[in-house]
């Protein structure tokens, strides 16, 4: 006998996160499997950038991760990989001060490119990241 387990894929956008600009949900969760989409240094509270610099920015996108991994069982220490889309690659280096300091010691794996613009006006990065719940 044969018996199937139908996958279950839940959707969500916690409270005190910022809103979505499109038709999706900021988490996708599968079991212990997080996937975070694409997520910019917005203030949650006014929906504007958090700060005109990308360390301001930088460091909202992960306050924000950890709202959000935190609302499924997770946080910033059962990261797997983030992905970092730049504006100007010129901010390189003060993007990384700010995501050292909101990261601490864990170095998931890390994939940084430079792109043309972003979909909100002001945004100077994004990024999305994959994830495993705290247990298993």
């Amino acid at each position: 006998m044969n018996h199937r387990m139908k996958t279950r894929v839940e959707t969500l956008t916690p409270p005190n996160t910022p809103k979505p600009i499109g038709p999706y949900s900021h988490i996708a969760k599968v079991g212990q499997h997080i996937t975070i989409g694409g997520t910019a240094g917005v203030d949650p509270a006014t929906g504007q950038p958090a700060g005109p610099d990308i360390g301001a920015q930088t460091r909202q996108i992960l306050q924000s991760f950890k709202v959000m991994l935190e609302a499924v069982g997770s946080d910033l220490d059962h990261v797997v990989h983030i992905n970092v889309f730049l504006r100007d690659m010129a901010d390189f280096e003060a993007m990384n001060a700010a995501y050292v300091e909101a990261m601490g010691e864990h170095r998931p794996a890390r994939t940084v490119f430079s792109v043309r613009e972003l979909p909100k006006p002001g945004v100077l990065l994004t990024m999305n990241l994959t994830a495993v719940t705290r247990e298993g």
